[in-house]
């Protein structure tokens, strides 16, 4: 188990007071480790899940060599350059069964897609393509195929006992399909990783509370339940503790026995009201950062016994984006994931943006594609880190990177979107 010091003292340049987002990154991969355990699931709940094995093909797929296309299976060595070919029709294979004729020169098989090639065959004309030419007979114009064409190959998709999806794949719908052609009712996958989670603040009210004055409703409790309730962890929801340290303390330990990685929202700034931090030392072997970033900065990470923690700052704004950019990455190892960054995309701005060089910023964006075919993207307007509609309004964040610039109109940025569908 990796301490603070000793992941410290191997990160080069490693400062905790004006930590580059990268480095932050870098720090956490070392945090982290995947948990142990495994469960197997059957295929309608393992959506989101990761691998903890190869999933080996039993079966070929496709099992056969079979038709691509609706139309005429026939031998392709009789096709000649500029020459049309004519051929008498002398049956029909259906899929799900093989048509059990012979099939001689001069000849083909009316076919549909998907069924069983017969014997000795290995292209097909779709129907669109043909002509009739007399009773029970088609004509193929010249030039229109080769040998082969319209055909897939048995195994073309996945091979009998190869892999069909590698250990740390994280099951997409996709995949989930996938594992379900192969004919499997489950899946190994590593057991699900538990996530406790509290907001802290006197100034903060559960729902279901009367407003008072100077008080907020908890919006962080909500959006972070949300992001680990789609990450596919196990939300163990604490709700909201005061400042005051034996509440804390209390919170810390029954958080710390029960789950895998802890997360907090709020007491992380400096403040001279918020016990949280003292507390997290108390407790735990804690580092506490202010990142080179915007919205964000304040971020405490550590271990509080064998979970790990992440203590993150309080505006809502900034706890998504500091989930997004390092707490949802350090899960997805824990997890025992191989799924990388998403990739970031190339978008024109069409508006000048302010920038310091020195940090990264992440500005809520809304992409849309231009008439040219090209992406392009807007910010929200206001992105102050309380304002939470901005991130209603916004599909991806416009990521200007630590060393860049202001931004004219046109310039290409770096965008990552929010969501996938597949």
């Amino acid at each position: 188990m990796n301490r603070i010091a000793d992941i410290a003292a191997r990160l080069q340049g490693y400062d905790p007071q004006a930590l580059r987002a990268d480095q932050a990154n870098a720090f956490l991969d070392q945090l982290v480790a995947p948990v142990q355990g495994s469960e197997d699931v059957a295929i309608f709940g393992a959506l989101g899940r990761v691998l903890a094995q190869d999933v080996i093909s039993p079966i070929s797929v496709p099992p056969h060599d079979n038709s691509a296309m609706d139309g005429y299976a026939f031998d392709g060595a009789q096709l000649a350059a500029g020459t049309a070919l004519e051929l008498q029709v002398v049956g029909t294979a259906l899929a799900g069964k093989a048509w059990q004729g012979s099939v001689g020169p001069g000849q083909c098989v009316k076919i549909m897609t998907g069924a069983i090639m017969p014997a000795g065959l290995d292209t097909v004309v779709p129907q669109e393509f043909t002509q009739a030419a007399g009773e029970g007979r088609i004509a193929i114009p010249a030039g229109l195929l080769q040998p082969g064409d319209n055909r897939r190959h048995k195994g073309e998709d996945l091979q009998q006992g190869l892999p069909a999806l590698r250990k740390g794949e994280r099951l997409t719908p996709a995949a989930c399909g996938l594992a379900a052609s192969l004919g499997l009712e489950t899946v190994n996958v590593a057991r699900r990783l538990k996530v406790a989670y509290f907001s802290t603040g006197d100034e903060i009210l559960s729902l279901g509370e009367a407003p008072r004055e100077g008080a907020v409703y908890d919006s962080n409790r909500y959006t972070v339940h949300g992001l680990l309730t789609r990450l596919g962890c196990e939300v163990i929801d604490m709700g909201v503790v005061r400042d005051e340290p034996a509440l804390l303390e209390a919170a810390f330990r029954e958080a710390a026995a029960s789950a895998d990685a802890i997360i907090t929202s709020g007491g992380v700034s400096v403040g001279e009201a918020d016990y949280t931090k003292a507390m997290m030392q108390k407790l735990g072997d804690v580092a506490f950062w202010k990142i080179a970033m915007r919205p964000g900065r304040p971020m405490a990470v550590g271990r509080i016994g064998k979970s790990v923690l992440f203590g993150l700052p309080g505006n809502p704004v900034a706890v998504m984006v500091t989930f997004l950019a390092f707490v949802r990455p350090a899960l997805l190892r824990m997890m025992g994931g191989s799924e990388q960054a998403p990739p970031l995309l190339r978008a024109r701005s069409q508006e000048a943006m302010r920038k310091k060089p020195g940090r990264t910023e992440y500005q809520r964006g809304i992409v849309s594609t231009a008439a040219d075919g090209s992406l392009q993207v807007r910010i929200t307007g206001n992105q102050g880190s309380g304002v939470l509609s901005s991130m209603v309004q916004a599909n991806g964040l416009i990521v200007l990177a630590h060393d860049q610039g202001n931004m004219a109109v046109g310039d290409e940025v770096q965008v990552q979107m929010f969501d996938g569908a597949i």
